[in-house]
């Protein structure tokens, strides 16, 4: 009886820690072939360095801001680690680059998130090393760029700044995932119908856990951004995100 049971437990944990194909957002170690990588993690670069002078001339202007700045990668890294089982066989997360695109600008999140996804490579197998510059390109560059854009179409259009947070940081969020649909596609073209083919199988795989977690980060934003405004008003206004007069 005893040994029964001890089979029946080694059983289950063997199909529980048998390796699977996951299309998470981070890309694997290894999963891209070399010419990927090394295209990707090019085009990464000038954001990158970009970034890193945006950031030194923000914080060397406005030193307090050096905290938001700190809270803002912290911010991103924490919502970025958590992965969420898709009921496709995938896992899903939210990214927080929202957030920080808002307050920083969107090249600074290349840095923070190159940053964050280096870390997550390292001391959590999420992601890879030599998947760094496309994991990057769409974390720390194209979801700030689209957060960032959003955040100010909707200030020009004199949208509540609820809304223009909320739809900055799902729209982020979201279209993070779209890009890595895209390298994966480009990577991967469907033996039948190419690319596009390949496009849609992987959209339609993130889309089914990563629309409620885009619409998930987009209030939880809403609400870190609201505390951060009673707090460190002042900060937020030498980022020029709220007037002087508020």
């Amino acid at each position: 009886m005893i040994n029964k049971k001890i089979w029946i437990m080694g059983l289950v944990l063997m199909f529980m820690f048998l390796p699977r194909q996951t299309y998470a957002m981070h890309i694997m170690e290894g999963f891209l072939p070399a010419g990927w990588c090394i295209a990707w993690g090019a085009l990464a670069i000038p954001f990158v360095l970009a970034g890193f002078f945006s950031i030194r001339r923000t914080v060397g202007e406005h030193p307090k801001t050096l905290m938001l700045l700190a809270m803002a990668g912290a911010f991103a890294f924490v919502l970025s680690s958590l992965k969420i089982p898709s009921v496709t066989g995938s896992s899903s997360h939210p990214t927080g680059v929202g957030f920080g695109a808002i307050l920083f600008g969107p090249t600074a999140m290349a840095v923070i998130g190159l940053i964050i996804l280096l870390f997550q490579a390292i001391l959590l197998a999420h992601g890879g090393l030599t998947t760094l510059g496309a994991n990057t390109f769409s974390m720390g560059i194209v979801g700030p760029l689209i957060a960032f854009a959003t955040y100010k179409i909707v200030k020009k259009a004199n949208g509540p700044q609820w809304l223009a947070v909320f739809l900055a940081a799902a729209l982020g969020d979201l279209f993070t995932y779209v890009t890595t649909s895209i390298q994966l596609a480009l990577a991967f073209p469907a033996e039948t119908g190419g690319v596009m083919a390949s496009l849609t199988k992987f959209l339609g795989i993130f889309a089914l856990t990563q629309v409620p977690l885009a619409i998930s980060e987009g209030i939880l934003t809403v609400l870190i951004f609201k505390a951060i405004s009673s707090y460190a008003g002042d900060e937020l206004k030498d980022l020029k995100i709220l007037s002087k007069g508020v």
